[in-house]
């Protein structure tokens, strides 16, 4: 499938920047991830790793549900940091074998927990990476409202909805779009945005998952 190859570098290269940022010498495993309540820098970590496990062992689902993600967060217990670290790289040295199958690999799941922990470990940075605009173009392709919608970002502009005259615009960013499309912005975040008019009607659309329950602040 084309393109697979070039995703498997985007994984690897947002994966390499994920294990410097939480194996730099002040960065906690145990800080908590505000947009992951109840986990912390390890917990998503684990999730991270059990997704490529899964992957790789032919257990595909995306997204996980709750009690599959909950799984793999256990099965990880009792692990230290570079324990995950390691099975996340073994289960990750599969994904060239899938891309070739043409099985993408989990890209979005990464990015998005790549600044998860970024903002857990007071850390940003990367919000122009390759790996995120691809994410971004993705969810924004994906993204269908209910009235006719204009997503101006900083390199482009994505048409939603239905065909129509009166066009809801939206300016915002890639990083931004990425967040409020997993759930990592609040409704009343999401209505604050730069829009041109009342995005009451479209703003339930606008998520996959979510939205947040309190602000997130990055």
């Amino acid at each position: 499938m084309s393109g697979e190859p070039d995703l498997v570098l985007l994984y690897q290269q947002t994966m390499d920047r994920i294990t410097e940022l939480v194996s730099a010498p002040d960065a906690s495993a145990d800080a908590a991830v505000a947009a992951c309540p109840g986990w912390s820098v390890r917990d998503v970590l684990a999730h991270m790793a059990g997704v490529a496990q899964d992957w790789a062992a032919g257990r595909r689902v995306a997204p996980p549900n709750d009690e599959q993600t909950a799984a793999q967060v256990a099965r990880f217990d009792g692990a230290r940091l570079p324990e995950i670290l390691r099975a996340w790289g073994e289960a990750a040295a599969a994904l060239p074998r899938l891309a070739r199958e043409g099985i993408a690999p989990p890209l979005g799941d990464i990015v998005v927990h790549e600044h998860d922990i970024r903002d857990a470990l007071a850390r940003p940075g990367a919000r122009d990476s390759a790996a995120l605009q691809r994410v971004s173009d993705q969810l924004l392709r994906m993204l269908v409202t209910p009235e006719p919608v204009r997503v101006i970002v900083e390199d482009g502009e994505y048409r939603c909805g239905p065909d129509g005259n009166s066009v809801i615009d939206l300016k915002t960013t890639r990083f931004e779009a990425v967040r409020w499309r997993t759930g990592r912005r609040s409704r009343s975040q999401m209505a604050a945005m730069a829009w041109s008019g009342d995005p009451g009607p479209v703003l339930d659309s606008l998520y996959m998952f979510g939205p947040a329950a309190a602000d997130l602040v990055e």
